[in-house]
Formats: structure tokens, sequence, C-alpha cells
């Protein structure tokens, strides 16, 4: 059986891995709201929302990054006690060949989520509710961290390319100049 959205013509690259990113950020943002109004019970709502975050921090961290955008991120503390980060991208003629409705829904996805968690923090603010900031504190935190981390990604793989397009030109100007003197 295969999974397909269409839509607008183009169909998603991976439907599957795109069904699950948006799951883990609406079904933390779903029952953190309906259970807010349904039940009072302020522990499990904050155990399952947080619980749905990590998953949604992680699935996108780990799966839906290197797939839908070529994209993967860590951090890491080296033996100084200093964070490192690290970043890893496909070459650019694969990245040419990723999914656009798989990137858009990936990057949309990732830029308003926090929006949301923002919304739902001023709320939680305006209703007196300051526990409910602690669950919203930490799916921020974790969205944010999405972020950054894919954001700064970005931006060195651009680097990376610029960079070998720039050794590419000098390297074949350095062979045509060479073969030109050499005859």
């Amino acid at each position: 059986m295969v999974i397909s959205w269409q839509a607008e013509g183009e169909q998603y690259g991976h439907p599957a891995v795109c069904f699950f990113t948006v799951l883990f950020k609406f079904s933390a943002l779903a029952f953190y709201i309906l259970f807010s109004i349904f039940v009072q019970s302020f522990v499990i709502q904050f155990v399952v929302t947080v619980l749905l975050v990590a998953l949604d921090f992680w699935t996108v961290k780990n799966v839906s990054g290197r797939i839908l955008v070529g994209l993967r991120w860590w951090n890491e503390v080296n033996d100084q006690g200093e964070s490192v980060w690290h970043y890893e991208s496909l070459d650019q003629q694969t990245l040419e060949t990723l999914n656009k409705k798989d990137a858009w829904l990936f990057w949309w996805s990732l830029y308003l989520t926090p929006v949301a968690w923002v919304a739902l923090g001023i709320v939680a603010v305006i209703k007196f509710n300051l526990d409910y900031l602690l669950v919203v504190g930490v799916a921020l935190v974790l969205s944010i961290a999405n972020i950054i981390g894919f954001t700064k990604c970005r931006k060195d793989a651009k680097k990376q390319i610029q960079q070998f397009a720039s050794q590419t030109v000098a390297s074949h100007m350095a062979n045509t100049l060479q073969s030109a003197f050499s005859v």
C-alpha cells in the first residue's frame, strides 16, 4: 500500500515522514488544549504533553530533517567543557533533488509551532494558570532548539556550497592557465 498526498499537482516525496512531522506537533498542541479544557489534572497534562513534545523534537531532529531537507545537526560538549555544534548536509546536487513540498512542510511546521506555543503561554498568563507556563516553556525550548540547529545547519550548508563552487572555479581556471602556458 502506498500513501499518497496530492495537492496542486505535486506529491509529497515522503508522505509518512511528513505525516509524523506534523502528527507529534499537532498531538502535543491538541492534547494540551483539549486536556486543559476538559480535565484539570496538571500532572497528567504535563507528562503527556512533554512526552509528545519530546517525540516531536526527536522526530524532527533525527528523521524529518535528514529526509525532508537533507540536514542534520547535533551539539556536544567537548573535553574542555565547551559546547560544539556539528552540521551535516547532503551535497548540492542531492539537495536540489529534494521534494519542494516536503521542504515547505518541514520549514513552515518548524517555525509555526513555537508561535502556537507562545500564544498558549499568553493564554495561560491571562487565565492565571502559571503552572502551565512550565509545559509551554519546555515545548518552546525544544522547538527553538530545533529552529536554531536547523537554521545554523542550513547556513553552514550554503557556506559549504559556496566554498565548493569557489574552489571548483579556481581549480578550473588554474588548469586552463596551466594548459595555456604548457603548450
